[in-house]
């Protein structure tokens, strides 16, 4: 299956079996169903009226704005979540246990999902608020203010996410293999990375999948390893992996991410702006609230802003693709191991099911990576360290 060319390596990834394959679409439709799904319940509370009738009890009951707000927010979550409970119990366990993936028990998924609804809750009582606040007190600017104030809060959450919200999920601790965590630091080092963290992850109690990731700004970042990819990669496969994702660090590839979806947010909350008062003046009606600045415009929010980002997610993802590609790239300089990083991609395409060669429609509305195809001909291309000068 390998055979090494000088230092650059030649990488096939074998044959694709029929249940990647049936996996593969599988996705595809799952994915369909729960952008539509995304759509279609919010709408669903507009149309019917269920939201202005949630919003009216909430006032009569709530005693206060603030005391109005919560018990709307409960009531409306609690509806939610229940209406998409068959769909996420498909594509959270019994999709992935069917296919040998996951290893959770039903009642190890309900508690994973519990928790999930509780910090949901918890987010939205917290922030919901302040975007209600801002439309009744600037009508005019509240899109403005209000992206200001969820670029604020966006970040404040990648601060605190590695620190306390995932470990509600998993046991993050140091690397039990120190020989390892050693060869790691000496790579971080290297890259000029003096105050990273590597953390292992157990997770091989629920799933077969392997996975690794950068997370967190400032003193909270950090690189996350799953346990299942340390045992089922070798050493230099490893460290091609934790050379990818230092690359992250050191191309500031979080910082520039941070600034494009704040951008982001700043356009989609002008839209959601632009496109409301006629949609308000079109179904008012069959809405049963006048005002943006009524808690039950909650569903119609969530509607535009599911479509709008809907819409910029072939831009959104193609930007990381890009920062991908950039993070091989610097995986390979750092460890000039290109037979590694290929037999890695190998590992990954075969132990998570992923189709190596997606078709274009998947790359393009779904793909936050480039395809494994890809980034194997690129180790098997690229080795610029074979030139006597050295790379750029």
């Amino acid at each position: 299956m390998f055979e090494i060319l000088g230092q650059c390596a030649h990488v096939q990834i074998p044959e694709v079996s029929e249940e990647t394959l049936r996996f593969y679409r599988s996705g595809t439709i799952l994915w369909v169903v729960q952008q539509i799904w995304s759509l279609f319940l919010p709408w669903l509370f507009l149309m019917t009226g269920w939201s202005a009738k949630l919003g009216s009890f909430a006032e009569k009951k709530g005693k206060c704005w603030y005391g109005s707000i919560v018990l709307y927010l409960l009531s409306f979550l609690a509806l939610y979540q229940l209406f998409s409970l068959p769909l996420w119990m498909y594509s959270g366990y019994f999709r992935p246990r069917s296919y040998g993936l996951s290893l959770q028990s039903l009642s190890q998924w309900f508690v994973h999902y519990g928790k999930g609804v509780f910090l949901l809750a918890i987010m939205a009582l917290a922030f919901v608020w302040i975007f209600y606040a801002l439309l009744k007190k600037s009508p005019k600017r509240w899109w403005f203010y209000g992206s200001l104030a969820g670029i604020a809060i966006g970040f404040f959450m990648m601060i605190v996410q590695p620190i306390w919200i995932d470990p509600l999920f998993n046991d993050f601790g140091p690397m039990k293999d120190k020989e390892l965590e050693q060869q790691i630091l000496t790579l971080a080092s290297q890259a000029g990375i003096d105050q990273g963290r590597i953390y292992e992850v157990n997770k091989s109690q629920e799933t077969k999948m392997l996975n690794a990731y950068v997370v967190g700004f400032g003193h909270t970042k950090r690189i996350v390893l799953w346990d299942t990819l340390i045992q089922e990669m070798s050493t230099p496969q490893i460290l091609f992996v934790v050379g990818h994702e230092m690359g992250h660090y050191v191309l500031h590839h979080m910082w520039w991410s941070f600034c494009y979806f704040s951008f982001l947010t700043l356009l989609i909350f002008y839209m959601i702006y632009r496109c409301s008062p006629w949609l308000l003046r079109r179904f008012q009606s069959r809405f049963g609230f006048f005002h943006l600045s009524s808690i039950a415009s909650l569903p119609l929010f969530l509607f535009l802003f599911t479509f709008l980002s809907l819409a910029t997610d072939p831009l959104s993802l193609f930007i990381s693709r890009v920062m991908e590609r950039q993070a091989d790239r610097f995986g390979l300089d750092m460890t000039h191991d290109n037979q590694a990083a290929g037999e890695a991609f190998v590992i990954l395409q075969q132990k998570n099911l992923a189709n190596p060669r997606p078709d274009k429609f998947t790359i393009f509305w779904r793909s936050s990576h480039p395809s494994l195809q890809e980034r194997v001909d690129f180790t098997n291309s690229y080795c610029p360290y074979n030139l006597k000068s050295s790379p750029k």
